[in-house]
């Protein structure tokens, strides 16, 4: 317990000197916003476009993300272009953008990305073509205070409709779009600091595309589960809390009957930022569907009543669209490097560790230095002792150690410390 408490003290008192910002990203699909969704009973009465904008708009504002993906976007840029100008940046906001749409694999609707341009900027977008629809990424940079000087953090959000329906020929035709994106996910030869989120249609944990995610024969790429919650969620009240679809118990214009009884949208995260190995983590409890309180369970988002947003977010959600928006907080290092250039020494570990814990310590004097290794429970692992020389040094022990996550504590002679976490795959 000693131990521990020296471990987390140290650590504390790191996080304490490091500002963080945080990143609230929200998924939602939209249901159809567009005037031509090739639905008959899904047109510009049923589905009016200016009352969506009004109930988004209330979604929009309580929730407030920083990045806002969506699904069923209409596939021609005046649809983007309205949802931007007339939903979120109104009310003396103009500092949203959104990304490229594209719409390479044909139908009447794609995805989208909304972005808070005061933390975030575009450096670069892609997309994958499937058969049904394109799956798209967008990789942006966080606007740090050590901009000028390079030091930022880069991040990919991967949207994506994967095909709807039960039965093998669907289930397939899933598999196959979750393995174009981990091929080219894996084929990059970068893993760091991403997310994939959607409308999956998945309805269990056991279905070939959730395990192609999240089982990817390369762990460096595999995609986690922020609740971590396997099992068969199609109308399995044991998974209420996560049911996102349908926000109806009866079938009416454009939405789907059944009330909440499927999850259906869902955020799935990189190593990286489940593990918060490269200056991204999870906020702890954050991850959670608009308007669900687990209580919804084949009802409506309205009945019974449900206390878990204003009433006036509640009639937005029902009024919307049939599937509840989901929500995920990550903490971000406001000021990337400030930390370290605080100290007389600068220290990098290469991340993830395999068999050899990989270190560059960038020391301002010559002089003894302690490096101490930890579990994540504070279990002291391992001591070294190093007599470093001034400027670069480069150190490399052996980690017989598992897959897991741990701590490297770092001290200076003077006293100075630093703490960096390490994965191990």
């Amino acid at each position: 317990m000693i131990i521990l408490g020296l471990v987390l003290f140290v650590l504390a008192g790191v996080m304490r000197l490091q500002a963080q910002d945080t990143i609230r990203m929200m998924q939602y699909n939209l249901m159809y916003y567009t005037n031509s969704s090739g639905i008959s009973d899904c047109n510009s009465t049923s589905n009016n476009l200016s009352n969506k904008d009004v109930h988004i708009k209330t979604i929009f504002q309580y929730v407030q993300p920083t990045v806002f993906c969506v699904c069923e976007m209409g596939s021609q840029t005046q649809y983007a272009d309205r949802l931007l100008d007339n939903v979120i940046n109104t009310d003396g906001i103009d500092y949203y953008r959104r990304g490229p749409l594209t719409n390479q694999s044909g139908g009447s609707i794609a995805n989208m990305i909304y972005y808070d341009s005061r933390k975030l900027t575009l450096y670069q977008s892609t997309n994958i073509t499937t058969s049904y629809r394109d799956i798209n990424g967008y990789t942006f940079y966080y606007n740090a205070d050590n901009l000028n000087t390079g030091d930022t953090i880069f991040m990919t959000f991967w949207l994506a409709h994967l095909k709807a329906g039960t039965g093998y020929t669907n289930e397939s035709a899933r598999l196959t779009q979750a393995q174009k994106l981990m091929n080219r996910i894996a084929s990059s030869g970068m893993p760091g600091n991403y997310t994939f989120s959607g409308d999956f249609n998945i309805y269990s944990s056991e279905e070939p595309a959730y395990q192609e995610l999240t089982e990817y024969s390369n762990s460096l790429y595999r995609f986690y589960d922020p609740v971590n919650s396997p099992g068969y969620w199609h109308n399995n009240a044991q998974f209420a809390s996560l049911h996102t679809q349908s926000t109806h118990s009866q079938e009416a214009d454009c939405f789907s009957s059944g009330g909440l009884d499927d999850r259906f949208d869902i955020i799935l995260v990189s190593p990286y930022i489940y593990y918060g190995s490269d200056r991204i983590h999870l906020v702890e409890g954050s991850y959670h569907a608009l308007g669900q309180d687990g209580e919804r369970f084949n009802g409506t988002v309205l009945t019974p009543v449900n206390n878990s947003v204003p009433n006036q977010v509640t009639n937005a959600l029902y009024q919307q669209s049939d599937h509840l928006p989901v929500i995920m907080d990550m903490a971000i290092d406001a000021h990337v490097g400030v930390r370290e250039r605080e100290h007389d020494f600068f220290v990098k570990v290469v991340n993830p560790v395999r068999e050899t814990l990989q270190i560059e310590l960038q020391s301002n004097e010559s002089g003894p230095y302690t490096i101490e290794l930890f579990t994540m429970d504070g279990r002291f692992l391992h001591r070294y002792q190093e007599d470093l020389e001034e400027g670069l040094n480069q150190i490399s022990y052996p980690f017989p150690y598992g897959q897991g996550a741990y701590l490297v504590c770092f001290q200076h002679k003077n006293g100075q410390k630093t703490v960096k976490k390490l994965i191990c795959y």
